[in-house]
């Protein structure tokens, strides 16, 4: 395992199982039954939540939240601030089959998620797509296609229903494609649909 040299070290339970090669940032926690292969990277002041799995090339940014029974397979990219619920899931093979396995680096798809972006518990994000900067998935959900930024989806198939700010907050747009937050952010409806947070 090779660690941040920056303050505080990584703190990693006695049940934890990180191989050598991993790298771990300042002040990330590793819980009891988690594994972490060879390879993976892992920012800093991270959490990583018990029976965690964080697959071989597996880049995680900093400030991230994986809760427990999450498994982060080859091909998975977490970007700054992202959180995921307990028990949610990640693929990497879109048509998996054992009488010819698929299971070389150049057989993973990338699947991307945004800075801040959150997934709730149990949800399935399918590989190969983006979760954009803020997206919110909702618990349950099966994400089959790219998420906006700051779009909030639900249900199966997952799709839009709504847009959160950074803080949480849901947007409620004004005629003009404006809308202010409690916390003072405002974010904008493009003529597309998509949204984006305005500078103040």
């Amino acid at each position: 395992m090779t660690t941040s040299l920056a303050t505080p070290a990584p703190a990693v339970h006695p049940l934890a199982v990180v191989d050598e090669g991993a790298e771990i940032g300042a002040g990330t926690r590793i819980w009891h039954f988690a594994h972490v292969y060879p390879g993976a990277r892992i920012g800093d002041h991270c959490v990583i939540g018990q029976n965690v799995m964080v697959a071989d090339r597996v880049r995680i940014g900093h400030h991230c939240k994986i809760q427990n029974n999450v498994s982060l397979y080859e091909g998975v990219v977490l970007e700054d601030y992202v959180f995921c619920g307990p028990s949610m899931v990640f693929t990497n093979v879109r048509t998996p089959r054992c009488l010819q396995p698929r299971n070389t680096s150049a057989d993973y798809l990338e699947t991307r998620v945004g800075r801040g972006a959150s997934i709730g518990a149990n949800a399935t994000v399918v590989c190969g797509v983006t979760l954009h900067e803020g997206a919110f998935v909702a618990a349950g959900a099966v994400v089959t296609r790219d998420v906006p930024p700051y779009a909030i989806v639900a249900g199966v198939p997952a799709r839009v229903i709504g847009h959160m700010s950074e803080g949480g907050e849901r947007l409620e747009f004004d005629g003009t494609g404006l809308a202010r937050t409690g916390s003072g952010q405002a974010y904008r409806r493009l003529a597309d649909g998509t949204v984006r947070k305005e500078a103040l």
